[in-house]
């Protein structure tokens, strides 16, 4: 039996403590999408507009040409962008296999701050470490 997306969600350390409406709530505001290998998901440098959450497939993370890092499923990925309100992605995300990934746009993901405050501490300390590990890659 296909999972859920309630289900898929639970499995996400981000989402992990939420109730189950808080995390039917999450489900509401994204959209399920799903790409092929190759497929571009975010560019850098361009403004970014979505949270991703790689339910299914792997993603290799690109800055400056450089392959930096791979998610896989249940990583997640967007929130500088939309932390930040700068709105530039840091990097580019391409379908290393096909994916399936859910998508939180910009205003939804504010609803879902505001509504579950606790993911916004999470997000902010995830989007620290990224910075933290970004800027002592471009120094070395």
């Amino acid at each position: 039996m296909t999972p859920t997306t309630e289900e898929l969600l639970k499995q996400v350390p981000l989402f992990s403590n939420l109730s189950k409406g808080a995390l039917r709530e999450v489900a509401s505001l994204a959209t399920r999408l799903d790409l092929s290998a190759g497929s571009e998901l975010t560019h850098q440098g361009e403004v970014g507009g979505e949270f991703i959450i790689v339910l299914d497939g792997f993603v290799d993370v690109v800055i400056d040409g450089e392959v930096v890092a791979t998610c896989g499923p249940r990583d997640f990925f967007g929130e500088i962008a939309l932390l930040e309100g700068r709105g530039k992605r840091v990097a580019t995300v391409v379908a290393k296999t096909d994916v399936a990934i859910d998508v939180i746009g910009r205003r939804d993901f504010s609803i879902l701050l505001a509504d579950i405050p606790q993911i916004e501490a999470t997000l902010r300390a995830t989007m620290q470490d990224r910075l933290s590990e970004n800027q002592a890659r471009a120094s070395d």
